[in-house]
């Protein structure tokens, strides 16, 4: 496994004719990482996956300094899943004019967790540019939970100079009792981790018909401070209509100090 920090490396190692497939991360890596990484293996000829805790991403009030970081523990973790190549860039690197956001995604990262983020998916388009202008994959795949965010980078890639990537959606991983797996997992507190598993009980309870959105919504409140959920037309971020053809529950909570996200996408029936 190679290990390369600088963008002059990284264009030296990559060979002409062989297929890039790129895993985007910020470290803190668990088995819906490890799920990304398989998927990608199957797409490419070589495995990129990038560690680097993005800063425009974090607003003052968010954990930025606080984010686990994990590099030792990473790295041992995807040598065993021999991980091609991993890309550890500085923050000078990534950003050698300065951090000023310079992409604007528009409303469609003002609804839901941009509700409460308004930087965030602009620093996340800002950065995943960077990193496709120094990796140069075919392929790139992201999670399935962070829904809005894969969104809004299918919908930049289509419209921009690198529309040859084929993004590819990961499916959410679960722990057994149906937490989606996050990084940010690890800040809950025991109490707070035995809590945290009806969040998708709630949205499951909600496909399957047992809960209506309002009923979903007071459930929520009893064990969480409720961001948002709503029930959307998943290829549009936007409210249902007759020609929509499949479904997403999106929601955002938080349990304490911790948010939490999940969605649950399905086709009409």
């Amino acid at each position: 496994m190679k290990i390369i920090n600088d963008i002059n490396a990284m264009k030296k190692w990559q060979n002409k004719g062989e297929k890039i497939a790129f895993v985007p991360t910020m470290g803190g890596l668990h088995q819906g990482h490890l799920s990304l990484i398989e998927l990608a293996r199957e797409k490419a000829d070589r495995v990129v996956v990038s560690i680097f805790v993005n800063p425009t991403q974090f607003s003052e009030r968010e954990d930025f300094a606080d984010y686990p970081r994990t590099m030792v523990a990473d790295l041992a973790l995807l040598e065993k899943q021999k991980v091609d190549c991993v890309f550890t860039p500085n923050t000078e690197m990534i950003y050698p004019h300065g951090m000023d956001l310079k992409f604007d995604v528009g409303e469609i990262g003002q609804i839901l967790c941009g509700k409460s983020r308004p930087h965030f998916f602009n620093g996340v388009v800002q950065v995943v540019e960077r990193l496709f202008e120094m990796i140069r994959p075919a392929v790139a795949v992201f999670g399935q939970k962070d829904y809005q965010q894969l969104h809004i980078i299918k919908q930049f890639i289509s419209l921009g100079t690198t529309s040859k990537i084929e993004i590819i959606a990961g499916k959410i991983v679960r722990e057994a009792d149906g937490l989606a797996m996050s990084t940010r997992n690890q800040y809950l507190s025991v109490d707070e981790r035995n809590i945290a598993p009806q969040l998708y009980k709630t949205l499951h309870q909600l496909r399957q018909g047992e809960l209506d959105r309002k009923s979903a919504s007071k459930q929520l409140q009893r064990y969480f401070k409720l961001d948002y959920l709503e029930i959307l037309d998943a290829n549009t971020l936007k409210q249902i209509t007759d020609n929509t053809s499949k479904i997403a529950i999106l929601c955002a909570v938080f349990l304490g100090s911790t948010r939490l996200i999940d969605n649950i996408i399905f086709k009409r029936g």
